[in-house]
């Protein structure tokens, strides 16, 4: 795809001067985000990864539910959200989402917690089974050994895996996920980063990944935007080589560490300046790099 034609292709999401607020006008009043604007290009035959990473309360998950339309943070108190040049209005199709907590349906089976879906939107059982099966092997898990299991009987990595073959399954053009490996085990969540790489390189779909882990952000995200506190808002946006290599092995390069220890500082920055907003002397807006680094 040309220049030009990236330019005139609508972005993924475009943020415009966003803001939510809480209880307007009561003595609970509580402004989540301010002011927030950043653009996530439509990669066209590729997609991207973008992480959000930031402290406690700095609004990433109001967000990612802004993007998903989802109430109470849809709509925004002020400024426009959209999704592939169009104003997000509620829920949609081409928007999926994957939450931290296990949302499997628990009086239904692995493959028609996957089906559901398509179970929704009319596809024929035998269609929607042969699919449901497909994705099931695609997160890894065994069609035949795990297909008739229910949520019950699976462990935390396996519930998330089926609840991402659940949103793949539809095949979204936006992909949202909300600290889906946050619960897990360290091994188990890095073997989780590496199937969303691989499932993200098949769907060639736009993520928007929330994270509390510094690691995480740095491994996934092709971009990674940096949010502040007191109220929400957008204090950088870092660019990031792309996952060339699995998790485990990514994490003892050297441009790994470098990009993690920026990271750190920053939020620690932010965490400073939001405890002591006088006394602090770091720019909100100023990104701890601007380029990332290469490998």
């Amino acid at each position: 795809m040309s220049e030009n034609e990236a330019a005139d292709r609508p972005a993924a999401v475009d943020f415009r001067n966003v803001t939510k607020v809480y209880g307007a006008g009561t003595a609970r009043e509580y402004t989540a985000i301010a002011n927030v604007s950043f653009t996530i290009p439509d990669v066209l035959d590729h997609g991207e990864i973008s992480s959000f990473l930031g402290p406690s309360g700095c609004g990433k998950s109001t967000v990612l539910r802004l993007v998903a339309g989802l109430e109470p943070q849809h709509p925004p108190t002020s400024g426009t959200v959209m999704t592939l040049g169009r104003e997000v209005c509620g829920p949609a199709a081409d928007r999926g989402m994957v939450f931290q907590d296990y949302t499997s349906f628990d009086n239904r089976t692995v493959l028609d917690n996957v089906a559901f879906g398509l179970e929704c939107r009319g596809v024929p059982r035998r269609q929607r089974e042969a699919e449901g099966r497909e994705w099931i092997a695609k997160v890894g898990l065994d069609p035949r050994r795990d297909a008739g299991k229910y949520p019950h009987e699976l462990s935390g990595g396996m519930r998330q895996r089926v609840a991402i073959a659940r949103t793949l399954i539809l095949r979204p053009r936006i992909i949202l996920m909300d600290e889906p490996f946050g619960a897990l085990d360290p091994a188990t969540r890095l073997d989780m980063q590496d199937l969303l790489v691989r499932l993200w390189r098949e769907v060639q779909a736009t993520v928007l990944f929330v994270t509390h882990s510094v690691e995480e952000a740095v491994y996934l995200g092709d971009r990674v935007f940096v949010m502040a506190t007191t109220p929400g808002r957008i204090a950088g946006e870092v660019r990031m080589p792309p996952a060339a290599a699995p998790a485990r092995e990514t994490q003892s390069e050297p441009w790994f560490h470098e990009q993690v220890h920026q990271l750190q500082e920053r939020i620690e920055q932010i965490e400073a300046t939001a405890h002591h907003p006088q006394g602090s002397h770091h720019p909100q807006g100023a990104p701890p790099s601007t380029g990332g680094a290469t490998r």
